[in-house]
């Protein structure tokens, strides 16, 4: 029998998926959910679904925003550890449909994307802790749980999805996630969908936790083997790329083409989510991030700058106005006209 998986090649050179990602090279990172109302990075699916009430989905200001500061994608947050998903999905109950504002996040961001004229990324969280079959039968029904989600996120209802992160692969096995078959499912759905792993690098293959401080982005070496693989880039937030960054790692004796994706939080200490002290959270460096961009460009890396929405549903202005000067720093911003 003919074996119809879709596989990652090897190879020494990015493919041309992988080139137009790299193309992309500077977006947004949205961090938004029912962790916003409840003052917390992460929640364990216990905040009540009404508890998300943002006043308005501002999405064409957070996209605006995006686009003047020279940023030509977004990643959005479908949905975080806690399981809360930000579209009408119809396999939980945890969701906006249920919620204080039931507008669908994931449309709302697609269509004010196609408006300026960005590309739509989306970050999926693999754990999900108010799903009770997670625990209760993960390799079979938590696993068609998963797929069905990510059907509904990559059907093109919400138009071309060029980037899926996926991240919170923490406490199980790398083996029991069966990647591979998640990998060749969404490629089956958008071939162009540029698949990342949070921390993809490093030798526990089989077993949870960390992997080892050597293999942090910063230390690797060209032919370090894959922990997380399938994946057509490599993450590890929040560390920056190695200077020179390797591009080539290892995986069952293959060699692969991987580029890196850099994220940054707009404040210091680490914050991605809005809360009611995070206005009060100093600013990273302008200087020091636009470096670090730069660095990131110059070794052909994407680099992703967090700003999350209030809880009125707008970004801050000050993050906007931060932004900007990282922007004018870079020399990637654009006018200020509206795009109709």
């Amino acid at each position: 029998m003919t074996d119809s998986r879709i596989r990652q090649m090897p190879g020494t050179q990015p493919n041309e998926y992988q080139k137009q990602q790299m193309e992309r090279r500077f977006g947004m990172f949205l961090h938004f959910g029912v962790n916003t109302f409840g003052n917390v990075e992460w929640s364990d699916g216990s905040i009540p679904a009404l508890c998300y009430q943002p006043r308005q989905i501002d999405a064409d200001q957070w996209i605006r925003t995006a686009y003047e500061a020279g940023m030509n994608y977004v990643v959005l947050v479908t949905k975080h550890h806690d399981g809360f998903c930000l579209w009408n999905t119809k396999y939980t109950d945890y969701c906006v449909k249920n919620s204080g504002n039931t507008a669908d996040v994931v449309m709302e961001v697609s269509q004010a994307c196609r408006k300026y004229g960005l590309k739509l990324g989306l970050y999926y969280s693999l754990w999900d802790r108010s799903e009770p079959r997670y625990r209760q039968d993960f390799s079979g029904q938590y696993l068609d749980y998963m797929q069905d989600q990510l059907t509904e996120l990559l059907d093109g209802r919400y138009g071309e999805i060029v980037e899926l992160w996926l991240d919170g692969a923490w406490d199980r096995a790398r083996s029991d996630w069966q990647l591979e078959r998640l990998y060749d499912y969404v490629k089956r759905m958008q071939p162009a969908c540029q698949i990342g792993v949070n921390h993809t690098v490093g030798t526990d293959f089989d077993r949870p936790g960390q992997p080892e401080e050597r293999y942090l982005p910063a230390a690797c070496q060209e032919g370090d083997p894959l922990r997380m693989f399938p994946s057509d880039f490599r993450l590890w937030d929040p560390h920056m790329c190695a200077c020179p960054d390797p591009k080539l790692y290892t995986y069952q004796n293959n060699t692969y083409y991987l580029p890196f994706e850099m994220t940054i939080c707009s404040r210091q200490g680490f914050s991605w989510f809005y809360s009611n002290i995070y206005e009060k959270m100093p600013f990273l460096d302008v200087k020091d991030t636009v470096e670090k961009c730069r660095i990131a460009f110059a070794a052909r890396n994407m680099v992703v700058i967090n700003l999350p929405p209030d809880t009125d549903g707008r970004l801050v202005q000050s993050d906007i106005d931060h932004l900007m000067q990282i922007a004018d720093g870079l020399g990637t911003r654009r006018g200020q006209e509206t795009r109709q």
